[in-house]
């Protein structure tokens, strides 16, 4: 037996007027749940506290709550002393029990037709990985979306999904989903993140409706235009001044000895947008002596149109940047966008290893920058956290170039998944919340290793926003003056 101390939101609306917290300590077995823990509470000390549970086993899904913000199925989550315990972000009904009906209703249902057809196996087999939801709602209270728009929710578009890939379901399902938010999903995968059932949502059912109404030509204009652009310059984002692949010849050496080499592939916003960043990025590898070999016959790596149901000539990008690092023999391709490393890394087969900047940097090991004389808050790009998982590696390597690393909540920041396009008021609500997170932390700066990201949080704050690379570059540039100064005393 262990005793835990653990807070519980409480709240009955019949006679509360605003929901709070109560503490409780009970003594629970080695290895007991958050149910366990709430029944050892209901039965030893406070009969009145109510919570949803049914199978016990992971398979209902009606005992989901929220443990440390995060959704879980209290039948799985193991009990730790000190967790607090509140409902999923829906209308509370009583203390943890949430009024599920609203989203439950909305959910599709099969309509057959007269002369019904028995799936192929093929077809069942691709209509497996949508199958598994036990609905409880575990997504629909985590998902950024929900929080600012009239979005339908991860679970719905799943099941819309399901129902059009299922050959017995007669209605048509694409102007239903378009009505439902279908564009509204920032592909962020905070619902994979937190789903009991690990179904992947964006990339196998989102991306999917949007690429079959890409097909029936329902795509937004706004989407409509970045594909056209890519298909006829290689580049989602116009050239705006000389790019990072004209300033930089193909092999950049470092300074002194080499101690690696990689593969740069710099994406199209660093390329064309904001190409400092990207020749910031590299003064760092030099001073870390690695060798970045850059192909100058790279395109789009395709997130833009995979992310917006667009992928009709994404082989031909696919297999451009594919021959333009294999052909060079590269074993190892840095990324230093977010979007980029995933789409490489989870949409490509490579004959290649993708990396982050941050994971090169941190197993090569870096020279120690002096250290800056600000506080920094970090933002961790979905694409970065959730798409490549990377969280740490961003973290130590800015702990070692600031006076002060704070933290604050991950969250979307509204900049993915074409919304920053194509629902540009969404992109922005989305962004007002990141700002107030911001402010919380009091930082004198934002880091971030995402342009999009960057670009977007910057819009709506006003506390500078950078790349965790121009910063190690200040920091090296600070301590080369510190020896200046030291040298001439």
């Amino acid at each position: 037996m262990k005793t835990i101390t653990v807070r519980v939101a409480r709240f009955d609306p019949a006679v509360d007027k605003e929901p709070y917290f109560e503490t409780y300590t009970v003594q629970v077995n080695e290895g007991a749940r958050v149910l366990h823990t709430l029944h050892a509470i209901r039965d030893e000390q406070d009969p009145t506290l109510s919570y949803r549970y049914c199978c016990g086993s992971g398979q209902c899904g009606s005992c989901a709550v929220r443990v440390d913000g995060t959704p879980v199925l209290a039948c799985m989550e193991e009990a730790r002393d000190g967790i607090t315990i509140e409902p999923l972000a829906l209308p509370v009904q009583k203390d943890l029990v949430v009024d599920m009906e609203p989203v439950l209703k909305r959910i599709a249902w099969i309509e057959p037709g007269e002369d019904v057809v028995v799936p192929k196996k093929e077809e069942i087999e691709a209509i497996k990985p949508l199958r598994d939801c036990i609905e409880c709602l575990s997504c629909v209270s985590a998902c950024p979306a929900l929080q600012v728009t009239a979005f339908a929710g991860p679970t719905i578009l799943r099941q819309q999904m399901r129902l059009t890939l299922d050959p017995r379901d007669t209605h048509d399902r694409i102007d239903e989903a378009i009505e439902q938010g279908l564009f509204y999903c920032t592909t962020c995968k905070r619902c994979v993140e937190v789903c009991p059932k690990d179904i992947e949502i964006p990339g196998k059912a989102i991306e999917k409706l949007r690429e079959i109404a890409n097909r029936r030509g329902l795509t937004l204009p706004r989407h409509q235009e970045v594909a056209k652009m890519v298909k006829e310059t290689g580049r989602s984002v116009g050239r705006t001044q000389p790019t990072f692949l004209e300033q930089v010849p193909e092999v950049i050496e470092p300074d002194g000895e080499v101690r690696g080499e990689v593969g740069f592939f710099v994406g199209c916003m660093f390329n064309g947008r904001v190409p400092q960043t990207a020749l910031d990025a590299m003064e760092v590898m030099k001073r870390n002596g690695i060798r970045v070999i850059v192909p100058h016959d790279q395109v789009c790596c395709g997130s833009p149109l995979i992310r917006t149901g667009q992928t009709s000539f994404l082989d031909d990008l696919k297999q451009k940047n594919i021959d333009a690092f294999a052909r060079r023999g590269i074993t190892t391709v840095m990324t230093i966008c977010a979007g980029c490393g995933a789409t490489l890394k989870n949409d490509y087969e490579t004959p290649f290893v993708v990396k982050d900047i941050s994971e090169v940097l941190t197993e090569y090991g870096i020279e120690p920058p002096a250290k800056l004389d600000i506080t920094a808050t970090y933002h961790d790009p979905c694409h970065l956290l959730r798409g490549q998982g990377i969280s740490e590696e961003p973290r130590e390597l800015l702990r070692q170039v600031v006076r002060e690393f704070v933290e604050m909540p991950t969250q979307c920041c509204g900049a993915g998944g074409g919304v920053r396009s194509g629902i540009p008021e969404e992109a922005a609500a989305l962004g007002a919340k990141r700002d107030e997170e911001v402010r919380k932390t009091g930082a004198d700066i934002v880091t971030t290793i995402c342009p999009f990201c960057e670009f977007h949080i910057a819009d709506c704050t006003d506390v500078p926003v950078k790349n965790l690379a121009t910063l190690l570059l200040e920091g090296y540039r600070k301590k080369d003056a510190e020896r200046e100064d030291v040298g001439k005393a």
